[in-house]
């Protein structure tokens, strides 16, 4: 019996929008990965989506160490300082956990929904092919 030829398969290429959202789904690491990633590098669509992931993961840090800075003299307070400095980081982390959720949603379903200021920087790194 003769052996048989066999092909390579190509690899499935994800849906657009499955792979829209996933560019959120870890941050600046599916972001990057979307950006380095061959298939998806040259679409626009994604590489909007995966830089606005990474413009977006890295203004939440930025904001994050901002609040730190803000919210360490208050937490020095005994009690009353705790349960401010606590609210403030439930408030900054839910409101985090909404924008990641939404904007992995709005991807999914095909919309693209540009954040103010760090979307405008997306678009525009988007289109600099």
């Amino acid at each position: 019996m003769p052996p048989r030829a066999t092909s390579a398969a190509a690899p499935a290429a994800l849906e657009e929008n499955v792979a829209a959202a996933l560019c959120y789904l870890v941050g600046v690491l599916t972001g990057v990965l979307f950006l380095v990633l061959e298939p998806y590098n040259r679409n626009p669509t994604m590489r909007f989506h995966a830089f606005q992931s990474i413009f977006a993961w890295v203004a939440a840090m930025v904001i994050g160490m901002a609040l730190s800075m803000f919210s360490y003299p208050i937490a020095a307070v005994p009690f009353i300082g705790w349960i401010i400095d606590m609210l403030l980081w439930l408030a900054f982390s839910l409101g985090v956990l909404v924008l990641w959720l939404f904007l992995m949603y709005k991807a999914y379903n095909k919309e693209r929904y540009v954040l103010p200021v760090i979307g405008a920087w997306a678009e525009k790194q988007a289109h600099s092919l």
